[in-house]
């Protein structure tokens, strides 16, 4: 008798072993990162002050993505398109063993209801929304990206959407996912994307009349005055000498 065990939760995660190799697939870079953190104006304390590194993404998969990467695409886009949207997933990456749907804003919530909705797909959890924060990325600067659960299947997705820093607007999913309200809340307060359609869109973190978004790749280091006690943080540059 065989001693291997079953998996943990239901049907193995790995979807094929005939997937494309993370090391064999193309990338395209998207901007140059400068110093650990990527900040200019301020001192930089990781000791990495010169690094200068390019910031690259893992470009779109090709079909056949392997095993029920390409079932849930094919039934996503199957539903989609029988909604009378073309295009509404604008590239695939598969990448790490994972795969990514990168999603036209406007269409986020009929890809969102019918991943959720589908038999075939049943993504039934969201378990958040975080932001990412490419200055770069020209047209292209805030990402917001979606982590989905289908308990059904035993399954993860990922969806990605993007919108440039002049038009910072992203449908809201609170709808259809309840779950995202603070976490929406959240990727306001620190990364600015506004979620149109959220029943109170405010800041969970910082205090209503916080100046800008702390966590994102332009926002300055320090030098941001404490709000009780009259204490001040100097910037990191001022805290000690580095050479």
């Amino acid at each position: 008798m065989s001693d291997e065990k079953p998996p943990v939760g239901g049907a193995a995660q790995d979807p094929s072993t005939d997937l494309v190799s993370a090391d064999a697939q193309v990338t395209e870079t998207v901007g140059v990162r400068r110093g650990m953190f990527g900040v200019a104006g301020s001192g930089d304390t990781s000791g990495y002050g010169g690094l200068v590194a390019p910031v690259v993404m893992p470009a779109a998969a090709q079909r056949p993505y392997g095993g029920w990467f390409g079932e849930v695409a094919a039934a996503l886009e199957e539903r989609v398109r029988a909604a009378g949207v073309e295009h509404a997933v604008e590239r695939v990456v598969v990448h790490r063993g994972e795969i990514t749907f990168h999603v036209r804003r406007e269409d986020l919530p009929l890809v969102a209801q019918t991943l959720r909705d589908d038999e075939r797909l049943r993504f039934e959890l969201c378990v958040g929304v975080s932001g990412v924060h490419y200055p770069g990325d020209e047209g292209r600067e805030l990402h917001a990206v979606y982590h989905l659960l289908s308990m059904t299947h035993n399954r993860r997705v990922r969806l990605e959407v993007t919108c440039p820093d002049a038009d910072p607007h992203v449908p809201s999913l609170v709808g259809i996912y309840p779950t995202n309200d603070w976490h929406e809340r959240e990727t306001f307060d620190m990364f600015g994307i506004v979620f149109d359609g959220h029943p109170a869109l405010t800041r969970i973190l910082m205090p209503d009349d916080w100046p800008g978004h702390p966590q994102r790749k332009d926002y300055p280091l320090g030098g941001i005055p404490v709000e009780y006690k009259g204490g001040t943080v100097p910037p990191p540059d001022q805290r000690r000498s580095y050479n």
